[in-house]
């Protein structure tokens, strides 16, 4: 009894089987490499974005929450000098492993505005500036509004 092995380069009327080349094969690893290399920068970009609008929402909220109470002040407070505080620290609350979460920094200037017309005197032009730091870039919003003598305060009490 004989055994005859199939060999595929011996096969009779058929190609011979061959497996990929080497340079197939690199070609292959550098796209896989290169579509690795987006998909890591793609999530760094998103989280990083994340980030950055998760820290801007903290600080509209900063500024509304000051504004709000502003303009629950009347009249005769809003134009002392000094009841109002210009400068406050707010932080930035946050659960989870974040290492150095920003400190917000912001004042509060209550100013007469330049405007000319015979109610000047009753009006009175508040903005709410925020500034912090994140990822070594200074940040900052602002928000500005106006406050009359006989406006909303005078019906809240």
């Amino acid at each position: 009894m004989q055994i005859v092995l199939d060999r595929p380069s011996v096969r009779a009327g058929k190609m011979p089987l061959s497996a990929f080349t080497f340079v197939e094969v690199l070609v292959a690893m550098g796209a896989v490499g290169v579509a690795v290399l987006s998909l890591y920068a793609g999530m760094s970009s998103g989280f990083s974005v994340l980030r950055m609008a998760r820290e801007t929402l903290r600080a509209t909220q900063i500024m509304v929450e000051k504004m709000e109470t502003v303009r629950l002040y009347n009249w005769d407070e809003i134009s002392s000098n000094g009841f109002v505080p210009t400068n406050f620290q707010a932080p930035y609350y946050v659960e989870g492993g974040v290492t150095s979460p920003p400190i917000y920094s912001g004042t509060i200037t209550i100013s007469s505005p330049s405007m000319g017309t015979t109610y000047s005197s009753d009006l009175k032009k508040i903005t709410v500036d925020i500034n912090w730091t994140s990822s070594d870039l200074p940040r900052q919003r602002r928000i500005t509004t106006f406050v009359s003598r006989y406006g909303l305060q005078n019906y809240i009490y």
